[in-house]
């Protein structure tokens, strides 16, 4: 590995909407959570109640994850505000070394 050095920086990351994103998907994970709920004992018998946590703690980290995600972007809209009072256009983050 210590041979290989990049030809070409990196490409920009994608942006999206995240918020929407996860907000999406924690809504997924309380709706299956939600639909297992009548079935607590069919999973019991059998040894799966993992099944029905694991999709609480989805959701869990879900609002997590959504709390996470609305503080960053809130913090990008106030950087690139910051940078148009400067009149200063965003750009790339910090140039790669090239070799």
């Amino acid at each position: 590995m210590a041979k290989w050095t990049a030809k070409h920086e990196a490409p920009e990351p994608l942006e999206g909407p995240v918020v929407a994103t996860v907000t999406g998907g924690t809504i997924i994970w309380f709706a299956m959570f939600l639909v297992q709920l009548p079935f607590y004992g069919w999973f019991a018998d059998r040894d799966l109640l993992w099944w029905v946590w694991c999709c609480a703690a989805g959701g869990v980290l879900g609002l997590i994850g959504r709390w996470y995600v609305r503080g960053r972007d809130a913090a990008l809209k106030r950087h690139a505000d910051a940078l148009a009072a400067q009149g200063t256009a965003p750009g790339p983050g910090p140039a790669a070394p090239h070799a």
